[in-house]
């Protein structure tokens, strides 16, 4: 595979992840809203500066609770800038990932993959780490970018990777320029 579609995105370029135009095309609680209620527990695994973490936290209100993951402190650091002083602190757990691992301290109800499954180089232990930390009953969305980083082809090839770990694959939400899927538990 090649390294242009293993790297991460760096820290300096976090402001490219969180502005109007991206609010405008891929609209955090449109997107999240028919999949997490209150009360749920959520990860948004890679999570960078927040962008959907941040509004994660406010549906799930103040008895749910959000994981936000990420192999870059400094992209916690934005989120932890962000939420600062409010009530979102509360609900938003930050966690700095290792390149190849990640704990998370409970079971999860949703679990979010927003643009972030090509840049791991083993997605066989991934899918099989987030199927552990997803609760029986729990759902997960993966979406990925068409255009320049992802195929059809490749996507295909991640879903049947995701279906070797135990996962069912169902059709995810119509995303422009993304190939998405929701995956559940078998």
């Amino acid at each position: 595979m090649n390294d242009q579609k293993n790297r991460v995105c760096p820290v300096e370029r976090a402001n490219s992840l969180d502005n109007k135009i991206r609010r405008y095309l891929q609209n955090p609680q449109k997107i999240l809203k028919p999949f997490v209620n209150e009360g749920m527990k959520v990860l948004d695994i890679g999570c960078g500066p927040g962008f959907f973490s941040i509004e994660l936290a406010k549906l799930v209100g103040n008895s749910g609770k959000v994981f936000a993951v990420d192999l870059q402190e400094g992209m916690l650091q934005k989120i932890r800038d962000k939420i600062k002083g409010t009530e979102l602190e509360e609900r938003i757990t930050l966690i700095k990932s290792e390149r190849d691992k990640f704990t998370v301290p409970e079971k999860v109800d949703f679990i979010l993959a927003f643009y972030i499954v090509h840049e791991v180089p083993d997605k066989n232990k991934l899918f099989k780490d987030l199927i552990n930390v997803l609760g029986d009953k729990g759902q997960f969305l993966v979406v990925e970018p068409k255009l320049f980083h992802v195929s059809k082809k490749e996507f295909s090839t991640t879903l049947r990777i995701a279906e070797k770990t135990g996962f069912k694959i169902t059709e995810g939400p119509k995303l422009p320029f993304s190939f998405s899927a929701l995956l559940n538990k078998v």
